[in-house]
């Protein structure tokens, strides 16, 4: 349907190899080397691919939750775990149900949505994404510069270059990508193995100190009390304050994304993958009961033996809770193995959030136009995704508390969005108890969501800045590829190749007409207008051809042509487009490989403002059709000489 395009340069070749084209029917772009499919991997080892996310906010979710809560952490701690498995773990096992390939909450979504309003919806959604991913790899990149520049064995020499250190990281991890991020479970399980195996040393220890030093727990008991009064008083603020400590909640939306990785049963197929969403309903549910449990040892052994003073902003705690007690009561040789090791895997969880943004993004935004077509390459979407967490990293100063109300409110917006889409999923399915049970859960999570705002606006500032720039950015895509040829391919039917292959013998001539009443008179008078305007004969040819709009908001799509015979004379071929001006161009292109033969469209002018039309033609897929036809097949063909006619009366 297209011209033999020149081949790429070196630079833009390298830039286009290697796609991020893990979403069902994204098309590759061009020039690009297909990946080989991916043959599965065990459930526990995808579950630490997650976990380089999950499991390493250990790294700085104790101190952030001590920081936000005080005394009440454990407490609140308790109560995020609860939420957790009552809430979140549910939800998302719902969510492997209904998209086992990987979509995610927001493709359920998209599909209850469309039209425009579930474009924006979906753009909506992505903003938020983009900042539970971006700011995962910035806090993390944070907080990993923060274990190395807080070790005693470093702090003299690498004080203050805090922001140097996270910038390196972050640019390493670009490196990473640019090179090629190859396989990287079995790097996961490695760095998630020794992680857990050192946190369970440090919480062991932990709780034994607490336990032989019996004064600890009864100075927190009272120190809570004479803060907070009775017991029932400190459950409410804990129920208030829990939404302070949702950091913990991360990795589920992760959890989902990484589906396809699942090796699942022999017998699964892509329609049916039983064995898949089984298993990754197993990985879902180890990976929250042993975060759960690490999340309550933690803050409790965090919040009794580490000075309060030493949580806040220069602080040996501040963002490294945990390593702090590895230091103090195991020695400098373990903490800094604990060290070493918790900066692999904060850096190794930027490179996991980033292979989600690379998942995510390509799979909507190139689709509906709201991007360029190099989106769909990993190199330079990962050169923007690294600029962009430069910024961030400025904008915060590589402060991991001031980007922690940032990371919380993506990732219970995500979460909040996915209860009422299986709430959805579950009333459409006339599960009613569990519609009631999703609706509970969606309410708690809207809850949370809305505290969290109001305590820490910078998380929802910073998403409305990720929504305007995406919604900006996409509508300007948009605009610049509206004379794009966006139709992926063209088949016919059986009667529709006929009336082709039969008008070819003669020159072939198409009218274009905008279905009616669909009447004999309705055709006659377009034949005659047609003919008066042109000076043609009776004795001249012609095959109608009707385009119905579908969705306009949609960007590529596949087109069916079909045939038919109307009131006995009229030879009518038939589509279905989000576009018409794209529809009859793709279709005269077509017809013009299949017959060798220039194909020629006859139109009459269409009345009203141009501007009018233009903003119809971009909104609706109508409007100024024969120029805007014209301008299509002059991008898609740039040789003058076997480029379809446009003719207008």
């Amino acid at each position: 349907m297209a011209t033999t395009e020149r081949p790429p340069s070196r630079l833009r070749a390298w830039m286009l190899e290697g796609l991020s084209d893990m979403g069902k029917g994204i098309q590759q772009a061009p020039h690009a080397k297909p990946e080989p499919p991916h043959k599965g991997q065990r459930w526990w080892r995808v579950m630490c691919l997650t976990g380089v996310d999950y499991f390493s906010t250990l790294g700085y979710q104790p101190g952030i939750a001590a920081l936000a809560a005080g005394l009440v952490s454990p407490i609140a701690t308790i109560v995020l775990v609860i939420v957790t498995l009552a809430g979140a773990l549910p939800v998302y096992r719902r969510v492997a149900e209904e998209s086992p390939h990987g979509q995610g909450s927001i493709a359920m979504l998209e599909r209850l949505l469309s039209f425009w309003k579930g474009k924006l919806f979906v753009l909506t959604l992505l903003g938020f994404a983009a900042t539970d991913f971006l700011i995962t790899i910035t806090l993390s990149a944070a907080d990993a510069a923060t274990h190395l520049v807080e070790n005693p064995h470093l702090t003299s020499a690498l004080q203050g270059k805090q922001m140097l250190i996270t910038l390196l990281l972050l640019a390493l991890l670009g490196a990473v990508f640019l090179k090629g991020f190859l396989e990287a479970i079995g790097v996961a399980v490695v760095l998630v193995g020794i992680y857990l195996a050192l946190n369970v040393v440090v919480v062991i220890v932990g709780l034994y100190h607490v336990a032989t030093a019996e004064h600890v727990v009864t100075d927190w008991a009272n120190a809570l009390t004479a803060e907070h009064g009775n017991a029932l008083a400190v459950v409410g603020v804990a129920l208030l304050v829990f939404p302070k400590l949702a950091l913990g909640l991360s990795g589920f939306e992760t959890g989902v994304a990484v589906m396809p990785l699942v090796k699942g049963s022999p017998s699964d197929t892509e329609e049916q993958p039983t064995g898949r969403i089984r298993d990754a309903k197993k990985l879902l549910t180890t990976a929250a009961i042993t975060m759960s449990c690490f999340l309550i040892t933690s803050s409790f052994i965090t919040t009794l033996l580490i000075p309060e003073n030493e949580f806040k902003a220069g602080g040996k705690a501040n963002g490294r809770a945990l390593a702090y007690l590895a230091h103090e009561y195991i020695g400098g040789a373990f903490g800094t193995i604990y060290d070493i090791s918790t900066i692999c895997i904060l850096w190794f969880a930027g490179a996991s959030a980033m292979a989600g943004l690379l998942n995510l993004m390509p799979r909507y935004l190139p689709r509906y136009g709201m991007a360029p077509a190099w989106a769909r390459a990993v190199r330079p979407m990962v050169i923007v995704f690294i600029l962009v967490g430069f910024l961030v990293t400025w904008i915060f100063d590589a402060n991991v508390d001031a980007q922690g109300g940032a990371y919380a409110t993506g990732v219970l917006v995500l979460i909040s969005s996915a209860a009422i889409a299986v709430t959805i999923a579950a009333h459409k399915a006339r599960q009613r108890n569990w519609t009631i049970g999703f609706a509970v859960i969606a309410l708690v999570f809207l809850y949370t969501t809305v505290v969290n705002v109001i305590e820490r606006p910078d998380g929802v500032k910073i998403g409305a800045c990720f929504i305007a720039a995406i919604i900006l950015l996409s509508a300007m895509s948009r605009i610049a590829r509206a004379f794009e040829l966006r139709v992926t391919s063209v088949s016919f039917d059986a009667l529709a190749e006929r009336f082709v292959r039969d008008i070819a013998s003669r020159k072939i001539r198409f009218i274009a007409n905008e279905p009616d009443n669909r009447d004999i008179a309705e055709y006659r008078e377009k034949i005659d207008q047609i003919r008066a305007d042109n000076e043609f004969t009776a004795h001249d040819d012609f095959v109608f051809v009707e385009v119905t709009v579908t969705d306009p908001s949609e960007f590529e799509a596949e087109l069916t042509v079909r045939g038919e015979v109307l009131h006995g004379r009229y030879r009518v071929l038939t589509l279905e487009s989000s576009s018409i001006p794209n529809a009859l161009a793709a279709l005269l292109l077509q017809v013009r490989e299949m017959t060798g033969c220039t194909p020629h469209i006859y139109f009459e002018w269409t009345e009203g403002n141009p501007i009018t039309n233009f903003l119809r033609f971009f909104l609706f897929g109508q409007g100024e059709v024969a120029p805007v036809t014209r301008e299509v097949l002059r991008e898609a063909e740039s040789n003058r000489a076997v480029r379809p006619r446009v003719h207008v009366g």
